[in-house]
């Protein structure tokens, strides 16, 4: 039963709202004082001295209780400091995800009250129960009045001055990651996979079923460091699973290593599954897919594409080639090409620099560049899973264009991209390559605006063919059979003394390029790397 009240304090008149227990004596109490708290009516003076028992019980309780029940306010006021106090206790609710709390008051030694906390905390759909033990000290406060003397450690006995709990996951999950066959993937056995899987892990491990750990953990605001008090969760492993394969991976990591600052990436021209990523150096940069640099004659294929679509040439047109060329500039031949009475076919295995160049004021400024990217996909932002370069083939003309046209000038391409023209051609339409189904996190892959017409996709086959089995890249090539083609590439760098060697090719589904750098010939340094991919699968 409720009743109402009115007390007459120093001429003002205060209604209350009878109450057993607490309310009732906080008010009182907080107004007029009384026996127990060493207060007087009014004009007399402020109690002094240590806080009795009965202040230090009350005290402690009513503090407990407003901050049980929610009430921030009712529960700083109850304190020393109710400024850092509201923002202490707000925190505890709001950073530290406690959603409910009780208290178990323990008896008063001197005016030290122990508690033991049962705290509920709520982290999205991870849910815990978190017991501990603290204890508060009642003061006298200003005008006398006992009060909870504030500090962290009230919150929590281990909350040092200047900390606060917060509630958060601390850690990605646990994640596993395994080939396309469910082979684990580890960066002992696979080490230019050590950047490589934290990444995937990153990106991909709550998406595959992971959840990481959540904690509640003490420390500065804001600092790295901070205290584990209470896990709420310990995570749940996952398994992503990727598009490699691990007698590829090894094969390519076997082959890098034979060749310093190598690099090498194999594809599955039918999806453009990525099958092997391989770095001589194990470096966080990961050249195979990020790296930039002049593809040298491998870019042909795409040239030879826009010759064959536009009519320019035709394999067995006949097309000269003489030492030197001019268009812009004067260019010449890395290779032993030169041949008066060759075809464009014999041109492109033989690798010869000035046949290209000859036609290079029969194609637009801007052809090859629609072409790379309208057919091969180049330069079309690329969601591979993980970082990669996708390709640049700026439009250009005079020289610019000429130098484009045979890899050199402003292109710039890596591994993955010139794996990925191989693959182009073998299955007659680009497929953007990824390591991790696009469906897991519902990337939006990149899309060819159209594919090679069969006859220039034919003509291409045949060219590349006729390099692996009798051309430049015959010598890597030996001794693979089925389905295969190959490009060789050397890319002059100024200042460097022996061109970037490369090399791309392709046996039945499997695609691959390699770069060595500083490599010289392309079919020497980067074509066994090439035909050691190509014969793991």
């Amino acid at each position: 039963m409720r009743t109402g009240v009115k007390i007459a304090i120093g001429g003002v008149t205060v209604a209350m709202v009878g109450a057993a227990g607490l309310g009732a004596y906080n008010l009182v109490d907080a107004v007029a004082g009384g026996n127990d708290s060493g207060g007087t009516r009014a004009g007399a003076p402020a109690p002094t001295g240590p806080p009795t028992a009965a202040e230090t019980e009350r005290t402690a309780r009513a503090f407990l209780a407003a901050w049980a029940a929610g009430d921030t306010g009712k529960a700083a006021a109850l304190t020393s400091d109710v400024q850092a106090a509201t923002a202490a206790l707000t925190g505890y609710h709001d950073a530290a995800h406690v959603q409910k709390v009780t208290f178990k008051q323990g008896p008063a030694t001197g005016a030290t009250v122990p508690y033991a906390v049962t705290a509920e905390v709520v982290h999205g759909k991870q849910r815990s129960t978190w017991a501990y033990d603290a204890s508060l000290a009642v003061v006298r406060g200003n005008g006398g009045r006992a009060v909870v003397g504030w500090r962290p450690a009230v919150l929590h006995p281990d909350l040092a001055p200047g900390q606060a709990l917060t509630t958060g996951a601390v850690k990605a999950p646990p994640v596993t990651v395994v080939d396309r066959d469910g082979a684990e993937l580890d960066a002992k056995a696979y080490p230019s996979l050590t950047y490589l899987l934290p990444e995937l892990r990153k990106r991909f491990g709550e998406k595959a079923g992971g959840e990481p750990a959540i904690e509640v953990r003490a420390g500065a605001p804001g600092a790295a460091a901070a205290r584990t008090l209470h896990t709420v969760s310990q995570g749940k492993a996952a398994r992503l699973k990727t598009t490699l394969s691990a007698a590829v991976q090894r094969a390519a990591e076997s082959a890098v290593s034979r060749r310093p600052d190598a690099s090498v990436v194999a594809v599955k021209p039918s999806t453009g599954e990525i099958l092997a990523v391989a770095n001589a150096q194990k470096t966080e940069f990961n050249p195979a897919l990020n790296g930039q640099t002049a593809p040298g004659s491998t870019m042909k294929v795409v040239t030879a594409a826009l010759l064959l679509e536009q009519g320019k040439a035709a394999p067995g047109r006949p097309l000269p080639c003489p030492k030197n060329a001019t268009y812009g500039m004067t260019f010449h031949n890395v290779e032993d090409s030169e041949n008066s009475r060759a075809t464009f076919a014999q041109d492109f295995a033989a690798s010869c620099n000035t046949a290209f160049i000859s036609l290079a004021g029969q194609v637009g400024d801007g052809a090859l560049a629609a072409q790379a990217r309208d057919v091969f996909g180049l330069g079309l932002d690329w969601k591979v899973g993980v970082g990669a370069f996708d390709g640049s083939v700026p439009a250009d003309g005079g020289a610019g264009k000429a130098a484009a046209m045979i890899g050199q000038g402003r292109v710039q391409m890596s591994p993955l991209n010139m794996a990925s023209v191989a693959a182009t051609v073998r299955n007659g339409s680009f497929r953007q390559p990824y390591l991790v189904d696009p469906a897991l996190d519902d990337r939006q892959v990149a899309k060819a605006s159209r594919p090679l017409s069969p006859s220039v996709a034919r003509d291409l086959r045949s060219m590349m063919r006729l390099t692996a089995v009798s051309g430049t890249g015959a010598k890597a090539m030996s001794g693979l059979g089925g389905d295969i083609g190959a490009k060789t590439g050397s890319a002059e760098v100024d200042g460097q003394g022996a061109p970037n060697g490369w090399f791309t090719a392709y046996r039945g589904d499997v695609a691959a390029a390699a770069v060595v750098p500083r490599g010289g010939h392309g079919g020497d340094s980067a074509g066994p790397i090439v035909a050691t991919v190509l014969r793991a699968e």
